[in-house]
């Protein structure tokens, strides 16, 4: 039985992760689940921002799969979570962006937020840190994996 499309945002690091040799197999085999619906995809302007420097590759994919996507923008509601995040020390300040990719997915209602960074997003141990604030402001949890996590078998 076929429901509706999983909702993930895509972080950065899924599309740069086209051009590296460890991710490129599962990073493209995300982007093909896309293209056959299995998600809706959800990216958002930070996303675009960052990677307008990067490779040619890496832009084409995200072209592609921006067409696809719903795009957000930052909205007062997702900096108020990303400052509630920092505040927590979540995250320091340095690293506000990271912050920022799992707030906008947050108030976006996204089920999933897909990284590749391991160190600041999709990590066990700020993975519950997370969906604490997000419960104490009214936030539903949202599920932080990689994409070889989402991936059927």
């Amino acid at each position: 039985m076929k429901g509706r499309p999983i909702r993930i945002y895509v972080e950065t690091s899924v599309f740069g992760g086209v051009c590296d040799d460890i991710f490129v197999r599962p990073s493209i085999a995300f982007f093909d689940y896309a293209r056959r619906g299995r998600y809706s995809l959800v990216v958002s302007e930070v996303v675009a921002e960052a990677l307008e420097k990067a490779p040619a590759a890496v832009r084409d994919v995200f072209d592609e799969m921006a067409v696809l996507s719903e795009r957000v923008e930052t909205s007062s509601a997702s900096l108020a979570l990303r400052q509630a995040y920092l505040r927590a020390g979540i995250l320091t300040p340095k690293w506000h962006t990271d912050a920022l990719h799992v707030a906008l997915a947050s108030t976006a209602d996204c089920a999933v937020i897909v990284s590749w960074n391991f160190k600041h997003i999709v990590n066990l141990n700020r993975i519950p840190l997370y969906n604490a604030i997000n419960a104490v402001q009214g936030y539903r949890a949202i599920e932080i994996r990689s994409p070889l996590e989402v991936l059927e078998t």
